[in-house]
């Protein structure tokens, strides 16, 4: 399945037109590595790193979605690997907002 459609089948943008830009401004990365393509296939075991709001998710796909069904459906077909934010990206985002700055 295309990341794309991925992203707006599990509810991660409201269309594929925002799901695209959102992979062509390079904020998506796949198993570690930058998505260049909307078109790249998404398998399950992948793990996708994602902006959301101010923070960064990383979701394991579990299984590929037949359709954009209800949210609490939607869930079903991917895990959350970092629920609390404790990866070493928002770690160093953490440190960021602790009051460490530049001199």
């Amino acid at each position: 399945m295309r990341v794309d459609r991925l992203l707006f089948f599990l509810r991660f943008a409201k269309s594929r037109a925002l799901a695209q830009a959102i992979v062509r401004k390079g904020h998506c990365r796949l198993n570690g590595e930058r998505l260049r393509r909307v078109s790249t296939e998404i398998t399950p075991g992948d793990v996708l790193t994602l902006p959301r709001g101010d923070a960064v998710t990383v979701i394991r796909i579990q299984a590929l979605p037949p359709r954009r069904g209800p949210a609490t459906e939607a869930r079903c077909y991917y895990h959350e690997l970092d629920e609390n934010g404790q990866s070493a990206l928002a770690a160093d985002d953490n440190r960021r907002t602790e009051g460490i700055h530049r001199p």
